[in-house]
């Protein structure tokens, strides 16, 4: 029955109005057309992290060849390192971001442990990339409290999928 839910046919999990009854072709063709911008601005958000994607990737690429071909006593030293562990952890962010986009737009559904990968994955870099010698105790103080939380969460949500819960409202 065309008018009995948001969508057709598709598993979109517990984001669908179950209710059986007709909804008013008014508020039908409105949430279509909501769904429909949805994709569009989806589809944009993609194509742009896929620009991004690659030019970091290409970046990531220049600097290790260019770190790898300056002569220096040792190959790579700490700073060189360090900011290619920084590009490299963007350019998995990246890829975690366009895997939560993908998952949004085919299953209308964000999953909460990409969610919480992709932030202990950014936090993971910040605390990669940090000086110590610059940064203060409250900051290191706060990172790991927010390290810990994000660990706690995450470890939460997999006990809950474990036991045959569903923290993302499938």
């Amino acid at each position: 029955m065309p008018g009995s839910s948001r969508h057709s046919g598709s598993n979109r999990g517990n984001l669908e109005s179950t209710s059986d009854v007709p909804q008013p072709a008014s508020q039908y063709t409105a949430s279509r057309i909501v769904e429909k911008f949805e994709h569009v601005v989806v589809f944009v958000l993609m194509g742009l992290l896929v620009v991004v994607i690659t030019v970091a990737t290409l970046e990531l690429v220049w600097l290790l060849f260019k770190d790898i071909t300056t002569p220096a006593e040792l190959l790579l030293n700490v700073e060189q390192m360090f900011e290619l562990f920084g590009f490299f952890l963007m350019v998995l962010i990246a890829m975690e971001l366009l895997a939560t986009l993908r998952s949004y737009l085919y299953e209308r559904v964000v999953h909460v442990e990409v969610v919480l990968e992709v932030a202990l994955i950014a936090v993971a870099q910040k605390v990669i990339i940090l000086d110590t010698a610059r940064a203060g105790g409250l900051t290191l103080i706060g990172l790991a409290g927010l390290l810990l939380a994000l660990a706690a969460a995450s470890w939460a949500v997999r006990t809950v999928r474990r036991r045959g819960g569903s923290p993302d409202g499938q």
